[in-house]
């Protein structure tokens, strides 16, 4: 078996490409974040029913989820929703 330099070793690492893997669901800073919005925002059009979310945990472990599909999916909503010059689409 031959024998690498350890830097040789690290090259080669660096050369594999990380699996891309897209989270089924953002917590509220990273979907804030990804959306271009404060999370002071976020949390406002959650409030209001306005942006697809999911709940879970009870008590003090509860926590809002932003599934990414419903979200690129409600963005998409948006954007047309602009262009035909309605003020909001759910």
């Amino acid at each position: 078996m031959p024998r690498f330099a350890a830097s040789d070793l690290l090259e080669q690492l660096s050369m594999v490409p990380e699996p891309t893997r897209t989270p089924l669901a953002l917590r509220p800073r990273e979907a804030a974040m990804a959306l271009g919005i404060s999370p002071r925002l976020l949390w406002q059009l959650t409030h209001d029913g306005h942006v697809p979310c999911v709940r879970v945990g009870s008590g003090k472990r509860r926590t809002v989820l932003y599934p990414t599909v419903e979200l690129q999916a409600w963005l998409t909503r948006q954007a047309e929703a602009a262009k035909g010059g309605r003020d909001d689409a759910r």
